[in-house]
């Protein structure tokens, strides 16, 4: 190649990379590539297709007579379904066509305004980036033999620097496109959302947010949210936590434009924002839940107070029947009595139950321990239900191990967190089925279970149903005001324990709870 020529390619080389780094807009990408590789080669028209991760064309750019033209997908399609573009895309194999009637690679399909089978010269490059093809790039001139080695060489090298910004630009697109999306979701979400720097200024706030917090765009913008909630140093504490990715997740009190502070339940995390590490807070309204649990609390509170002074007379007016009538002597009698007893004492547990629950959330210590043998407790929690079980014909097996240590706890709260449990087992197990009591030592605690013949419990529902209120969704299941187990995690917890819920293979459910064993530390 002769030096004028070779320093006009290198011209037109430094052009092109200039023009590429100029911009991320991929079609202007395109039509610079496509327009400057023309003018160079003489070709009548050309085109340059892009490709997505998955080869498909998402992009192109067409030139005839010295001008750009539209396209349909259509076409876009066939020029790389088949012919010389999709020889070279199959391939990755750059093409240089003499004569485009002698050349199978070549599309044989009349162009529009000339007559089918018309001889023309033709070159196809592949376009690479990172050992992926990104696109195709075609020239084609009238006449044949109008294309060399040479030009072929020079519009490869073309492609190969336009290879990474068309890389660069479809990225920049899908970024483009990514954001766009993010926006559209993140106005249009029904929750308040807010967008931090790590300090807590407020760079952006979706609608929801504006309306909650009764600030517009402006106001909110440059504004702390930690100066508007409850907590406040939320961020000091939690930073490390943040800084590795973890969601933090709290209850406030925000404190909106009119100075009414509206219960919220807080997720914060890390994210990018504008190629920055910045905070995403996401805000849910807890006010219609805070009412409902207000109005739960005043009717447990109003169930306890109305239902223990006439519970009161009636465990002492059966005191005195059972001084008075000949209970023992009469069978009928005798039966009816202790019906009469068992109803009533499920009661006064059931009433205590709710009273430690109020007492227990409050923070008061109202626990007495005592050394107790968990032994005992258990024959006692046994002979509390031991009817109710015969009633089903349920099976009722202890599992005690053997020499089993004392324990210091409040022995009538343990005693009904048992009996509880035991008469939950009952409730999910069918006729005939067994419930197992057992107990053993495991390190330092205590580990008493209660086994069922149950449905089970879904996954999701396992932490759920030790929370007051909540009960299995099944059809068919007991029904009940869901307390029971939340009164269990609440005594056993104050007294050092834990207790949860484990499957059992192939049916049924295990509930566990520890104990610190006396005098172990």
């Amino acid at each position: 190649m002769p030096f004028d020529r070779t320093q006009s390619s290198l011209e037109l080389l430094l052009n092109i990379s200039k023009q590429l780094a100029s911009t991320l807009n991929l079609r202007k990408v395109l039509e610079n590539v496509l327009s400057l590789s023309i003018s160079n080669v003489d070709a009548e028209r050309g085109s340059l297709v892009v490709l997505d991760e998955d080869q498909k064309p998402i992009m192109a750019a067409i030139y005839y007579d010295g001008s750009p033209k539209t396209y349909t997908v259509r076409q876009v399609k066939d020029i790389l379904a088949g012919g010389l573009a999709g020889w070279v895309l199959k391939n990755r194999e750059p093409a240089l066509i003499s004569d485009t009637r002698t050349d199978e690679r070549w599309m044989k399909k009349p162009a529009k305004g000339r007559r089918s089978g018309e001889a023309k010269s033709a070159l196809c490059v592949p376009v690479m980036a990172r050992e992926e093809t990104v696109g195709v790039l075609t020239m084609v001139y009238p006449k044949p033999e109008f294309f060399n080695k040479e030009n072929l060489a020079l519009i490869q090298a073309i492609a190969d620097m336009a290879g990474i910004a068309i890389y660069n630009a479809r990225l920049f697109q899908s970024r483009e496109v990514a954001v766009q999306r993010y926006y559209e979701l993140f106005n249009d979400s029904i929750y308040p959302i807010l967008i931090t720097d790590w300090r807590g200024k407020i760079l952006e706030a979706n609608r929801e947010a504006q309306l909650t917090s009764g600030h517009g765009l402006d106001q909110l913008r440059g504004s702390s949210i930690l100066e508007m909630q409850e907590p406040q140093d939320i961020l000091e504490i939690q930073n490390a936590k943040l800084k590795n990715g973890k969601t933090i997740q709290y209850e406030a009190d925000l404190k909106n434009a009119e100075g009414i502070s509206l219960p919220v339940e807080i997720f914060i995390r890390k994210i990018n924002f504008k190629g920055a590490e910045s905070l995403q807070w996401i805000l849910r309204d807890l006010s219609t839940k805070k009412e409902l649990d207000l109005l739960r609390s005043d009717l447990v509170s109003m169930i306890y107070h109305d239902l223990r002074s006439p519970l009161a007379n009636m465990i002492a007016s059966l005191d005195i029947l059972g001084n008075m009538l000949p209970v023992e002597s009469n069978s009928t009698l005798n039966s009816v009595f202790s019906i009469t007893n068992r109803s009533v004492e499920r009661m006064q547990r059931l009433i205590n139950s709710l009273l430690d629950i109020n007492r227990l959330e409050a923070g008061q210590s109202i626990i007495v321990k005592k050394t107790a043998a968990i032994g005992e407790l258990a024959n006692e929690a046994r002979d509390a239900v031991i009817a109710n079980f015969e009633g089903r014909q349920q099976i009722l097996k202890l599992e005690l191990s053997k020499k089993l240590p004392a324990i210091q706890v409040d022995i009538d709260m343990i005693r009904r967190v048992t009996i509880n449990l035991l008469e939950n087992a009952a409730k999910f197990t069918p006729a005939e089925g067994m419930i197992t009591l057992g107990a053993e030592v495991v390190k330092k605690d205590l580990k008493i279970w209660v086994d069922d013949e149950g449905p089970g419990i879904p996954s999701s529902m396992r932490f759920l149903i030790f929370e007051k209120f909540n009960r299995l969704p099944a059809e068919g299941s007991p029904k009940g005001i869901g307390l029971g187990l939340a009164f269990c995690k609440l005594a056993v917890e104050a007294h050092g324990g834990k207790i949860w819920m484990e499957p059992r293979t192939p049916k049924g459910s295990r509930f566990i709870f520890t104990l610190p064993i006396a005098g172990k530390n």
